[in-house]
């Protein structure tokens, strides 16, 4: 791991998204809430919270951070048949927030992608970044697209 106890502590942030692509079909189901293995948002909201206070335990050399802060927001977007997956993670430590972001955007699509699969076994995961980062030697990062 990377040495980062000479680093001070200061407020880290971290935004992330990502997008899970449905049928139309699978759309309906999930908000009628009526998939067989229940409430896909709200298990994909806490699935995500989860996975950014497990990050350092699913990815080598990831620092374990003291969270202050994650939050995960699901978003049906029924006209374009995709749910887009929004993260912020904050922390007060001495290294960035981005990879427990961007694990609970990946694991929040991983988990829509499993309460929907008996019914689509065309959904796809993609589109999923850094939105931002804030605080640190590194300094401040928005993404734009080109």
């Amino acid at each position: 791991m990377v040495e980062v106890g000479e680093k001070a502590e200061t407020l880290r942030t971290a935004e992330a998204r990502g997008e899970v692509r449905i049928s139309a079909e699978v759309m309906k189901r999930l908000l009628e809430n009526s998939l067989p293995k229940g409430d896909v948002l709200t298990a994909a909201q806490l699935a995500g919270i989860q996975a950014a206070k497990k990050t350092s335990e699913l990815i080598p050399l990831c620092h374990p951070l003291r969270l202050t802060s994650a939050k995960v927001e699901i978003i049906p977007k029924p006209e374009e048949n995709l749910v887009e997956v929004k993260s912020v993670v904050k922390a007060v430590d001495r290294t960035g927030v981005e990879m427990e972001a961007l694990t609970a955007v990946v694991v929040a699509c991983l988990t829509i992608y499993d309460m929907c699969k008996a019914f689509d076994k065309r959904i796809v995961i993609s589109d999923v970044h850094l939105l931002s980062k804030n605080g640190g030697k590194s300094g401040d990062f928005h993404w734009e697209r080109e």
